[in-house]
């Protein structure tokens, strides 16, 4: 079983997302899960009282950190080497694979168990694995799902998003071989209990990193079903694979991470599982692995070091806020973003660690800068403005739309001078009257169709505000003449009042 490297149904952004559009079950399950969890943020923010101090503390940190990331960086490869680590640094996801599998390979594995990781999915490795003959088996429940399905996830936190408990129970039925009833409770119990012997029988298992801290060379992993602990303590062997800005200095940042994560991304006051780990098994240890490995993973992301408009991108602890708040998202989930990372984190993201514009031209424009990635974001990561960054760095490599920027040039000429403005309001009065019915121009033609297939454009009123404000100024002025003793009456009041409280201002007007 593997995870498809890539989406299919179309070239760009625009088409795959119409293909969302037309999907209802598709619609209404992103819908219903990105609504639960933004509800629980917002419940949990509120229990907690003092937010956005905390938001503020953990933005502080990340801004520290990866300021500092080369200094943090060799504090935790030292500190995590004289655990008994080994670490090893990939500059590329072909490095990052290449060493994956020869660990693999002299360790002669034939099956690794995963829990949820990110940076594997970016680096397509079970199909690596597989293609040098290892099972690579996902145990999440939710990558366990689209791992059937043959997708990849479609939400940072909550990969099968996109699907109900009856398309799940069908996955599930045909996996097993008899027919499931779609219960939670059922399909649970059956994932479990096919993963359990995965679990005995793997040769090496395999994480992602939520958290790296410095100061110790520890690694952090934030889960909810377990599946990850037994990942870390039953394998002989142990892979873990980071993203280079994963690194925090010290366990007291922690405390402020832990507090941020959960309750962003879930609405939880902490995981069910919190797990820190340092080192493979000690003698005196009952359990874990007997070696363990961290790769480093950079592809691209040293890129945004530097980079005034895109350095705080690194920020990121993927708790997957901003996708369940951007109304896009919500729309079109998260395959039509067509990478590993969607939502407004993956539309910045994708772009800026391939540093391809004539590929991801695209997906800077899947959103409505609407702003509500950056509120929610828990440290506070200005997603919509790296939007309009993307898109003027699209511009300025030549790969803007030339339709487009012919109608901003014809546009700035029109509104450079008034006369012109005036004239083109008139001809627009004209001319609308073909095509305009009771205040509202319904036409699908040219660049009407896109906003007319779910909305109506206004016709132009009969006079314009400019045309309006002569007359408008004038009865102003004269209302304000007409009013102007009575407010000097009621001022003189409102004096004498005063002066006659003691000139306290307790006076009443």
């Amino acid at each position: 079983m593997s995870h498809a490297p890539g989406h299919s149904g179309g070239a760009t952004v625009k088409a795959r997302a119409e293909l969302a559009l037309n999907n209802e079950f598709l619609r209404k399950a992103v819908k219903f899960t990105t609504e639960r969890l933004k509800n629980g943020k917002l419940k949990a923010m509120e229990d907690h009282g003092n937010w956005e101090e905390w938001r503020e503390r953990g933005r502080q940190i990340r801004l520290h950190t990866i300021a500092h990331l080369d200094y943090y960086l060799n504090q935790f490869v030292d500190n995590a080497r004289a655990n008994g680590v080994h670490v090893h640094f990939a500059d590329t996801a072909q490095d990052a694979v290449t060493i994956s599998l020869a660990i693999a390979e002299r360790k002669s594995a034939k099956s690794v168990v995963k829990s949820k990781s990110m940076v594997s999915e970016e680096l397509h490795l079970n199909q690596a694995l597989e293609s040098i003959g290892v099972e690579a088996i996902e145990t999440d429940l939710g990558e366990y799902i689209i791992q059937l399905a043959g997708e990849a996830p479609s939400h940072i936190i909550i990969p099968a998003i996109h699907k109900n408990r009856y398309q799940i129970a069908d996955l599930l039925s045909e996996d097993a071989g008899e027919k499931l009833e779609a219960d939670t409770k059922v399909l649970a119990g059956y994932v479990r209990r096919r993963l359990r012997a995965k679990f005995l029988e793997a040769d090496i298992g395999m994480t992602g990193c939520n958290f790296a801290i410095a100061e110790t060379g520890s690694m952090v992993l934030f889960e909810n079903e377990g599946n990850a602990r037994m990942v870390t303590t039953l394998p002989k062997t142990q892979i873990t694979l980071m993203g280079m800005e994963r690194i925090i200095p010290s366990w007291a940042d922690l405390e402020v991470m832990a507090t941020l994560l959960p309750r962003s991304a879930t609405g939880q006051k902490l995981t069910m599982y919190m797990s820190g780990i340092t080192g493979p098994r000690r003698s005196e240890d009952a359990d874990g692995p007997d070696e363990m490995h961290i790769i480093i993973v950079d592809n691209g992301r040293s890129l945004q070091l530097g980079d005034p408009e895109f350095q705080e991108l690194l920020n990121c602890i993927r708790c997957g806020a901003c996708l369940n708040a951007c109304p896009v998202y919500r729309h079109i989930g998260g395959h039509a973003y067509g990478g590993t990372y969607s939502g407004p984190i993956g539309a910045v993201l994708t772009p800026s660690l391939q540093k391809n514009i004539a590929e991801w031209d695209d997906i800077a424009n899947a959103s409505s800068l609407c702003g509500a990635c950056y509120e929610a974001c828990p440290v506070k990561i200005p997603l919509h403005e790296m939007l309009v960054y993307l898109r003027r760095r699209k511009v300025e490599a030549g790969h803007g739309n030339k339709v487009e920027g012919a109608g901003m040039m014809g546009f700035g000429a029109l509104l450079s001078k008034s006369g012109r403005f005036k004239t083109v309001l008139k001809l627009g009065k004209l001319g609308q009257k073909f095509v305009a019915r009771n205040g509202e121009i319904r036409l699908k033609v040219g660049p009407l169709k896109g906003w007319n297939t779910y909305r109506v454009t206004p016709s132009l009123p009969k006079k314009s505000f400019r045309e309006q404000w002569g007359t408008m100024d004038a009865e102003i002025r004269e209302g304000l003449k007409e009013m102007a003793p009575e407010m000097k009456q009621r001022m003189e009041q409102i004096v004498k009042d005063r002066t006659k409280g003691g000139g306290n201002g307790h006076g009443h007007s």
